[in-house]
């Protein structure tokens, strides 16, 4: 009989994908995939464009700021294959967290750098300094104290911040990217300023390596936006990519994350993920209609958008 040779599994096209406000940005990452550049050279290249677009007021410059007015970055980036990792969180006058992020990776013995000790690393590396408080987002803010009967000058003041968050607080977004580049190489990064009127000095799971985001070459990624405690205590990112490295496929891997995230909370998530398989299966999930995810290839002239599969919270 005649014998069959085994043909070698086929590379996916080098892809991003992305939470639905980082759709503009991929085609820059797309440009650097098919130059034959490191996904992590791309996920770097797409955070920083919308950290400095001053309309999303999710992310660095003109991010909505904490109760005090002060606009805290939170950033960090995966290399899947190497398994190395930055972050910086609570960063503040800088216009590129991701940035940093990748260089306290790259320069230093240590995964994550906070406040005072990420600014002054950032202003070691002469990372580009920035008013990142737009007029837009001080309207905002200044909008969002007279509700809680506050001013500015108050809230500097207030004794007791925590109740006036409770009343300003508002769940804000996050862009995140995941890639796989020409040799199979995974790379993911996130970028926040985080809930909207937040605590100052609040952490979300965007800077927490295996909450907001994780990739493994061998495996896949997967990255969060939305209700980011959910996903620092459910470790959700290192879940999903776990699931991957079982045979799960993207879309069940997403919606199983999701599903646990719901599990946490009585009144259900506001959880979203976006998960790639390293055979470049990709898919997404959520709990609210219309949430999209992007994504792009090499050889797609533009990004395009998906919905996201919605999980209702599951009886226990």
């Amino acid at each position: 009989m005649p014998t069959t040779t085994a043909q070698p599994l086929r590379k996916p096209a080098p892809t991003i994908i992305s939470s639905g406000n980082g759709r503009a940005a991929l085609p820059a990452g797309v440009r650097i995939l098919a130059k034959g550049g490191s996904a992590l050279e791309a996920v770097e290249a797409c955070a920083r464009i919308v950290e400095a677009d001053p309309k999303d007021d999710t992310v660095g410059l003109g991010g909505l700021p904490n109760v005090l007015g002060v606009v805290e970055l939170d950033a960090s980036i995966v290399d899947g294959t190497t398994h190395t990792a930055g972050s910086v969180a609570a960063l503040t006058g800088f216009l590129h967290p991701i940035t940093v992020a990748r260089a306290v990776m790259e320069q230093l013995p240590h995964v994550m750098l906070v406040g005072a000790g990420a600014a002054r690393f950032a202003r070691e590396i002469g990372a580009e300094e920035a008013d990142l408080l737009t007029p837009d987002s001080r309207k905002h803010w200044i909008e969002r104290l007279r509700l809680a009967k506050h001013t500015p000058a108050s809230i500097a003041t207030a004794h007791a911040l925590g109740p006036v968050v409770l009343e300003m607080v508002k769940e804000r977004g996050t862009v995140n990217f995941i890639a796989i580049d020409k040799r199979g190489n995974v790379a993911s990064a996130v970028t926040t300023s985080g809930w909207g009127f937040k605590y100052p000095g609040r952490v979300g799971d965007s800077p927490i390596i295996g909450a907001g985001h994780y990739s493994d070459t061998r495996y896949g990624g997967a990255a969060c936006t939305g209700f980011g405690e959910l996903a620092m205590r459910n470790v959700t990112t290192k879940t999903a990519v776990d699931r991957l490295a079982r045979g799960e496929s993207a879309a069940e891997v997403a919606e199983e994350a999701i599903a646990d995230a719901n599990a946490l909370v009585g009144h259900g998530s506001r959880l979203n993920i976006v998960v790639l398989a390293a055979n470049g299966e990709h898919a997404a999930a959520t709990t609210k209609r219309g949430v999209q995810y992007a994504y792009q290839s090499v050889g797609m002239t533009r990004a395009a958008v998906r919905p996201r599969a919605i999980v209702r919270r599951r009886s226990r």
